[in-house]
């Protein structure tokens, strides 16, 4: 069996400068903990979605400087930060929101602990996973809260780099999407895949003549796929198209699929069309160039699913969420990066989300990690957001998966103000108030949470 790919390489070269110089004045192994946030939403969002969790804690498990990554890295570094490198493990601790968790500007969203040295190793491998991931995720969600309960399927795979398609699946179907056409991610992360056929197999279908034979496109179509399949039906004429396919399939035809035009006005006459032809129950599915914008206009319309490629795996216009990776504590201090427009708060933090009585969220509430949870109103009610993730450099065997996720942002979505599924321009959904560490020594007092 062929040893793990390591992931050490996936890195920025001034982490491992850092440590190098660390090693060589002493501070390497000052404990610190690293925490990741987001200072602001991409413009135009109400809320993140968290994740990229699980893949993290695979790339982490692999994060080993073997011989060959030895060799790449050792003539920038010193005989000393080599051999430290060779039996890097990192051993410390990781707490973080769930994986599919919503989240707001300066939410803790991961809390690293260890020496300055493991710690700072992690900065670049973190946020390219969680930054990714996330912002496919959340722009994936809004897609999800904007179909009103229609499906959608991830179809975007020839819209980005061929290695990163299958976590731009993972992190759409974690959003909610219901179906890949990636069967790289439908392999590593068992989402369920859907495809059929594209124009050119309708366009390859043509008579002695060199004219095109659409119904014998659908044919062999429905020979190998069965009569549940999706016909293509915008090729050449739609109005044509309808009628070959119901011709050729009978009137318990799956789905027909638009890919092109006005798909509004189009759904509407091919609705029409199939209820004439006896095919009430044969499906309408839309793709071509769709966003949560353009699925939001079509929600009154006869649309039974979406394909969505390009918006989805490009975050639809914010391909990163905008995650930071900073150093909060030192051996037990707060230390803070005070640069403008740039600041971090210092101290390690956790955080609890509150909630009315009625269940729809109102604050995000950020605390330091040593005292205990902040009281609430009278009638509200609040949960902890954080969770072990990591201990000792081990994942913890509870994490939860990517089901657990899917279930999660249902429930974020069911509990946001309405105000937080608008997708105009706005403010967060919901505040996040930080409490003062100072103000929390002084009232030497631990509230609790109702």
């Amino acid at each position: 069996m062929s040893s793990p790919v390591s992931t050490a390489l996936l890195t920025d070269q001034y982490e491992l400068t850092m440590l190098a110089a660390a090693l060589a004045d002493g501070t390497a192994q000052r404990l610190c903990t690293f925490e990741v946030f987001a200072r602001r939403l991409p413009d135009g969002r109400r809320y993140g979605v968290v994740a990229g969790t699980g893949r993290l804690l695979d790339a982490l498990s692999r994060f080993r400087f073997g011989d060959a990554e030895l060799a790449i890295v050792a003539p920038l570094l010193n005989q000393q930060t080599v051999d430290w490198l060779r039996d890097y493990r990192f051993s410390g601790d990781i707490d973080g929101y769930r994986e599919g968790e919503l989240y707001f500007p300066g939410s803790p969203i991961l809390s690293v602990r260890g020496t300055f040295a493991e710690c700072v190793l992690l900065e670049t491998l973190v946020l390219s996973v969680l930054n990714h991931d996330s912002a496919i995720a959340s722009a994936a969600a809004r897609m999800v809260a904007a179909a009103d309960g229609r499906p959608l399927i991830e179809m975007g795979t020839r819209r980005t780099h061929e290695l990163a398609a299958p976590a731009c699946s993972r992190a759409a179907y974690l959003a909610g999407f219901a179906t890949t056409s990636n069967l790289a991610a439908a392999r590593e992360f068992g989402i369920p895949s859907a495809g059929t056929s594209a124009h050119a197999y309708t366009l390859v279908h043509t008579d002695r003549d060199g004219r095109p034979d659409e119904a014998s496109a659908f044919r062999g179509q429905l020979d190998v796929l069965g009569i549940g399949t999706t016909l293509l039906v915008d090729t050449y004429d739609i109005t044509a198209g309808v009628e070959n396919a119901i011709a050729v399939a009978g009137t318990e035809l799956g789905a027909v699929r638009i890919d092109s035009g006005d798909l509004g006005v189009l759904a509407r006459q091919v609705r029409g069309q199939l209820d004439e032809l006896g095919a009430p129950q044969t499906k309408i599915v839309l793709s071509g160039d769709l966003d949560e914008y353009a699925i939001a206009a079509l929600r009154a319309e006869p649309v039974d699913a979406y394909g969505v490629g390009t918006s989805v795996v490009t975050g639809s216009g914010a391909p990163t969420a905008g995650m930071v990776y900073k150093l909060v504590e030192v051996d037990g201090m707060p230390v803070a990066k005070r640069s403008s427009h740039k600041e971090s708060r210092g101290g390690a933090k956790r955080a609890l989300r509150r909630y009315r009585g009625s269940g729809t969220m109102t604050e995000e509430v950020v605390y330091p990690a040593d005292a205990a949870p902040p009281a609430g109103e009278p009638g509200t009610h609040a949960r902890e957001l954080g969770i072990p993730l990591v201990r000792a450099g081990a994942a913890v065997p509870e994490v939860p998966g990517l089901a657990q996720a899917r279930e999660l942002v249902a429930a974020g979505h069911a509990t946001l103000p309405w105000e937080g599924l608008k997708l105009s321009h706005g403010e967060p959904a919901i505040p996040t108030t930080f409490v003062d560490p100072a103000a929390v020594r002084l009232a030497g007092t631990r509230p609790t949470t109702q």
